[in-house]
């Protein structure tokens, strides 16, 4: 591989915050939102021109799992003009996000990537960004990584692990899409993998198998905010690292190369889809599992099938199964669990989790925390992530207003402040 020197040269300070939230989704809302409540100077950058991650420019067409309380919840309640039951609006969604931000006082910089990070000594000071403004570093007392990959902590040096335990597989990426014409006297929707119809061609997703392209071949269909309107979860691409800028390109011309076949598919077979049409896809495409980073914990499935309660506790009320998909192909993982998953009782995440071992002045936040791969697969969803974000931001505002660590602070005054924003054990 040839290389390039690149010249040293000043890059001007844009900025100087008390937290500094890196990533807009759901995560980095939940964290930007309540540091900014709790009084500390917070900036949020997102590279994309919406907050809202893939409830917004992702399309999701509902919120997954059972996730009670904080920040979570608050969200809910505003938008429920907008949405009906777990169905999310994504336009409307833009819109409410982003006010709440700015009415908490929160500086948000929209296109605005993170580059690199700004480091003394074993600490992150700020980040270097990169914008139509150009290179611009931003200096901070906390980051909080809510970038979903962790970009800011493998620049930092924190390790992680991809994947699986035995050969680093991930879940595969999927593009969002919607169609409309949709008789919804006699639609169908398909909520989860083992949910299918015995047609008189025979079973849907055994037939979904057989003709979609490979690695699609699943059923997957969900009611919109829109009359006539059906958000599809059915594209799919395996074997792709998220990390990976030409891995991205790659799955993202494969699922997309997808949609006109899966659109057939549904006006060939399922009832009410005959006259469906393609009317919108998601702006980015969809990303499970990339790296999951060493912090003081790593959550574990055997504490989420037995709904433990953490001493350490800052997430709580969080449910949902081991959403695996299937890392090799289409469908649910082996080793994935959602009518076989029997725990009717939610389950709580440690601080621990979100504090990296040796490296300071971060916090992880979402899908990025210490945790097994079967274990990311139910805490990855974005209800949950939200929540984590909440709680992230309270942690660093306090990290600054007290002149402490994570772990330094006092766990009790942590979950007071917790119990204060609704979010109960």
């Amino acid at each position: 591989m040839k290389y390039y020197t690149e010249p040293s040269r000043e890059i001007p300070v844009a900025a100087e915050t008390e937290v500094l939230v890196v990533g807009g989704g759901p995560a980095g809302f939940g964290a930007a939102l309540h540091a900014a409540r709790m009084g500390r100077k917070t900036m949020l950058i997102e590279q994309y021109g919406a907050v809202g991650g893939v409830a917004t420019t992702g399309i999701m067409s509902h919120w997954t799992g059972r996730q009670d309380g904080g920040c979570f919840e608050e969200l809910r309640a505003k938008a429920r003009d907008c949405e009906a039951e777990q169905v999310i609006n994504p336009e409307k969604l833009r819109i409410l996000m982003l006010d709440m931000l700015m009415e908490a006082g929160v500086n948000v910089q929209l296109y605005t990537g993170f580059s690199d990070v700004i480091m003394e000594g074993n600490r992150v000071s700020g980040v270097i960004t990169e914008s139509k403004s150009g290179r611009e570093a931003i200096l901070s007392k906390m980051v909080i990584d809510s970038t979903g990959d962790g970009d800011v902590a493998a620049r930092a040096g924190v390790p992680f692990e991809k994947g699986r335990s035995t050969d680093g597989g991930m879940q595969p990426m999927t593009i969002m899409f919607k169609v409309a014409g949709v008789d919804m006297d006699r639609a169908m929707f398909f909520w989860g993998f083992e949910d299918t119809v015995q047609l008189p061609e025979g079973d849907l997703q055994t037939l979904g198998r057989q003709e979609l392209p490979s690695p699609a071949g699943h059923i997957l269909l969900y009611p919109s905010s829109l009359h006539g309107v059906v958000t599809v979860n059915m594209s799919n691409m395996t074997d792709v690292d998220g990390t990976n800028a030409r891995d991205l390109n790659r799955a993202e011309y494969v699922c997309r190369k997808q949609i006109p076949e899966i659109i057939a598919f549904l006006r060939r077979h399922v009832p009410g889809y005959e006259g469906c049409y393609l009317i919108n896809s998601a702006d980015v495409i969809g990303v499970r599992e990339t790296c999951r980073f060493e912090a003081n914990y790593q959550l574990n499935e055997q504490d989420i099938a037995q709904a433990r309660t953490f001493e350490d506790w800052v997430v709580t009320k969080s449910n949902f199964f081991f959403d695996l998909h299937n890392v090799e192909g289409a469908g649910l993982d082996a080793n994935g669990e959602y009518k076989a998953f029997k725990q009717p009782k939610p389950y709580t995440i440690p601080l621990r989790c979100f504090v990296p071992k040796t490296v300071e002045g971060i916090l992880l936040n979402g899908r990025n925390i210490s945790g097994t791969h079967k274990a990311h697969s139910s805490y990855r969803v974005m209800p949950i992530v939200m929540n984590m974000g909440h709680a992230m931001g309270i942690v660093a505002a306090m990290c600054v207003a007290q002149n402490k660590k994570p772990l330094e602070l006092d766990i009790h005054e942590v979950q007071d402040e917790l119990r204060r924003t609704n979010v109960e054990p």
